[in-house]
């Protein structure tokens, strides 16, 4: 397949580039700074800057699917207003391309704990993560209502860390996946990019959230 990747610099982006790559499809990338990727077979970098619908566009057209891996920083002091500019400018780009397959990695913030109670309101969430997840679950609400594209939206279990790429995983919806004991349940970065791309070969949550888990 021939896919855009946004974010591919990123701690989960950085993890889908290689599974894509090594998949065969082919990749195209887009990046505020080109040179930081090394030239690789099947990958094409195309300077563009996701606040700009526009570019995104015009980087993104003739293409199978769009995964977007697009995080401003979690240090970064207006990441809610900047993860949300920089989603809605991709997600209209998306479409102003034609492209109808698209792919968000949100966060873990949204998914319930419990009826009605989603993690980022629960008191134990940590606040230095929250802003950004209130963005991500406002994106997620926001993609619900989106008619013209094939959105798929993926929440990462609270465990999301470096390790092994085992290419196992379990799935899930809207709710959190249990762990072991009293332990959450967690995912290495290339599983979870494993998820990810066979989610873009085999659709099975389109219109949907789902996460995955080890």
């Amino acid at each position: 397949m021939n896919i855009a990747l946004i974010g591919a610099t990123g701690f989960v982006g950085s993890a889908i580039l290689p599974e894509l790559l090594n998949r065969g499809h082919q990749v195209t990338v887009l990046a505020r700074t080109p040179s930081k990727l090394a030239p690789q077979s099947g990958l094409r970098v195309v300077a563009a800057d996701v606040l700009d619908a526009a570019q995104v566009a015009q980087a993104v057209a003739a293409h199978d699917a769009v995964i977007s891996a697009y995080n401003p920083g979690w240090g970064e002091p207006k990441i809610y207003e900047l993860f949300l500019q920089g989603s809605q400018a991709i997600v209209s780009g998306v479409k102003q391309a034609g492209v109808k397959r698209l792919l968000v990695v949100g966060g873990a913030g949204s998914l319930f704990v419990a009826p009605g109670l989603q993690l980022v309101d629960t008191p134990e969430f940590p606040a230095q993560y929250k802003q950004g997840a209130l963005a991500a679950r406002e994106l997620l609400n926001q993609l619900k209502a989106e008619t013209a594209l094939d959105w798929s939206f993926i929440s990462p279990p609270i465990g999301l860390a470096p390790g092994a790429r085992t290419g196992k995983y379990r799935l899930g919806t809207d709710d959190l996946l249990p762990g072991q004991g009293d332990q959450p349940a967690g995912i290495s970065v290339p599983d979870l990019a494993v998820a990810i791309v066979d989610e873009i070969e085999q659709p099975r949550h389109v219109k949907r959230r789902f996460t995955a888990a080890n």
